[in-house]
């Protein structure tokens, strides 16, 4: 989470939002935690995918492949309506995005993530890892999304409650009443180019634990 930048000498502060009752519940502060380490756990993650043998067939990469492609397009539609600094959900963050993708789920970039981990677990064949990669996303996910919310809660206050109150947080559900709003895809494709190579460094690993760590028949 970024913050924001300090003023000018010229410039008063604005005064900071107060701190949603929300924000300051225990699964929120533990999110907070788990916020600004988000980084550098999906390495944990991976650990096991990776260096575990598992039947990596046609149909496991077909599969994982689908998986991917899906959750990166639901990444792709959130960056394009949310913009590269408001999916920070940074304190200067100046609207709210309730619109595309938005309307059908509070969290898009994060059911994306989960799409596309879970593709790579399909595709390294390590099978009975699946629960475990759930467990342990929903787990991530739920605090680290509880901190989020209470956020912009204490940013947007009941503007963001009715949302909340009408909007899934994790089962995408068509809205009763699309509403439009600007998108940049040219920017969202952007921005994404660094998620694209980690996807071609995680596919060449693959490729070498096929041939490496394949069991043999």
């Amino acid at each position: 989470m970024t913050t924001p930048s300090s003023p000018t000498s010229n410039t008063s502060a604005a005064p900071a939002p107060p701190i949603s009752a929300a924000e300051q519940s225990r699964a929120a502060r533990w999110g907070a935690v788990l916020f600004r380490n988000r980084g550098w756990l999906p390495v944990l993650f991976l650990g096991v995918p990776l260096l575990v043998p598992g039947i990596m067939s046609s149909v496991n990469w077909t599969i994982g492949g689908v998986l991917i492609a899906l959750g990166e397009i639901v990444r792709l539609a959130g960056v394009a309506a949310a913009g590269t600094v408001t999916r920070r959900r940074s304190r200067n963050v100046q609207r709210l995005v309730t619109y595309g993708i938005f309307g059908w789920v509070r969290n898009p970039l994060y059911v994306g993530n989960f799409l596309i981990w879970m593709g790579f677990v399909v595709i390294s064949g390590v099978l009975w890892f699946l629960p475990a990669a759930i467990g342990l996303f929903a787990f991530e996910y739920s605090l680290i999304v509880r901190y989020e919310e209470g956020v912009l809660e204490s940013i947007f206050g009941e503007e963001y409650r009715t949302y909340k109150a009408t909007v899934p947080r994790w089962w995408a559900r068509p809205p009763r009443y699309p509403e439009p709003g600007p998108h940049d895809w040219g920017e969202a494709m952007r921005s994404e180019v660094s998620t694209f190579l980690q996807y071609a460094v995680l596919i060449a690993a693959f490729v070498v634990k096929e041939r490496l760590l394949q069991p043999k028949p």
